[in-house]
């Protein structure tokens, strides 16, 4: 542990990330920062070279700290690595994404300047191989990102809804009791619900826009998307007030896709004629980009979007299967 009193402490939940974690820790190690920073794995079982790899990390260097997360939860992680911090601010970091070097001071500096609870940088996707690569050119889109407006680049300050990890006061996560781990996914988009709620602003800072690894294969991006649809759900009919005209769209294209094929006659004509403007603007933003891609990636790009698409408008329905619909966020809505 770090002698004297530490500045932040940098919780990052990992399981199975060899791949990257040696260099993300790297990273993290070499932030810029005045005063001491302690960086605490919250490790979920790993079951390839990770744990290993941060032993040594832990060996060589007194700021690293490893931990055990036996429910392999992200935000179990999160909460564990809380209540061993040690720092008057706290980030969380991920462990595949690459950070700017002030990216920790820059978030304190911004939080002692005041009136502002949670400071973040946009969540930009870079691709390191071809699969990654390919799902990074679907979210550098509008049609890839949304309304998620911490995932396009800025050129000035702005407020925002949630953030992209970020740094915190640590009495604010204290305040607000941490995650809530009944948000296995989407716990970052609850904890800013009840910030926001309570009046505090999240504010996304240019200087701390940070690359992240996306999945890198279609069932991947599915499954991550499909998780995202439920959980969004969940945390709406929680949080009413947070839900986005944005949210809508996806399981309405999958309801129409759906519909395209099963409803009856008069019902599957309109829907047909609803999936074929869909398929035109994936297939006009697939063209769009296609000159930052390869033939083959380009030719790839409307299965992406599909894939995030669908997954996302399909978890969305499944959460109000099981979870009922967010009937007072979508009258709020309408109201609006």
């Amino acid at each position: 542990m770090p002698d004297g009193p530490v500045t932040v402490s940098v919780l990052v939940p990992v399981l199975d990330e060899e791949r990257y974690i040696r260099e993300c820790a790297q990273r993290m190690l070499a932030q810029e920062l005045d005063g001491e920073l302690e960086v605490l794995f919250i490790d979920g079982g790993s079951r390839d070279r990770t744990r290993e790899i941060l032993a040594e990390l832990a060996a060589a260097d007194a700021r690293v700290r490893v931990l055990d997360n036996p429910a392999r939860r992200t935000p179990h992680a999160l909460n564990i690595g809380l209540a061993a911090a040690r720092g008057e601010f706290v980030a969380r970091m991920d462990a595949h994404t690459f950070y700017p070097p002030r990216y920790l001071q820059d978030g304190i500096d911004r939080l002692r300047r005041g009136d502002v609870e949670w400071v973040a940088g946009a969540q930009l996707a870079r691709g390191v191989d071809p699969g990654t690569r390919l799902v990074a050119l679907a979210m550098s889109s509008r049609l890839g990102t949304g309304g998620a407006s911490f995932r396009r680049e800025s050129e000035t300050e702005h407020d925002d809804d949630t953030g992209f990890t970020g740094v915190w006061r640590r009495e604010t996560l204290d305040a607000h009791g941490g995650w809530d781990e009944e948000w296995v996914n989407d716990q970052d988009f609850e904890l800013a619900a009840r910030i926001r709620a309570a009046g505090g602003r999240i504010v996304c800072v240019p200087s701390m826009a940070a690359e992240y690894i996306p999945r890198g294969t279609l069932e991947g991006v599915a499954r991550q998307y499909f998780r995202y649809g439920v959980f969004r759900v969940k945390t709406i009919r929680r949080h009413p007030q947070t839900m986005r005209r944005s949210h809508v769209l996806p399981p309405a294209v999958a309801l129409t896709v759906a519909a395209s094929a099963l409803a009856p006659r008069p019902v599957r004509r309109l829907a047909r004629v609803g999936s074929a403007a869909y398929a035109t603007a994936v297939l006009v933003e697939s063209a769009r980009l296609r000159d930052e891609a390869d033939r083959g990636q380009a030719a790839r790009l409307p299965l992406v979007f599909g894939a995030m698409h669908l997954a996302y408008g399909a978890g969305f329905l499944w959460g109000c299967v099981r979870m009922g619909p967010p009937l007072a966020a979508l009258a709020g809505l309408l109201r609006r």
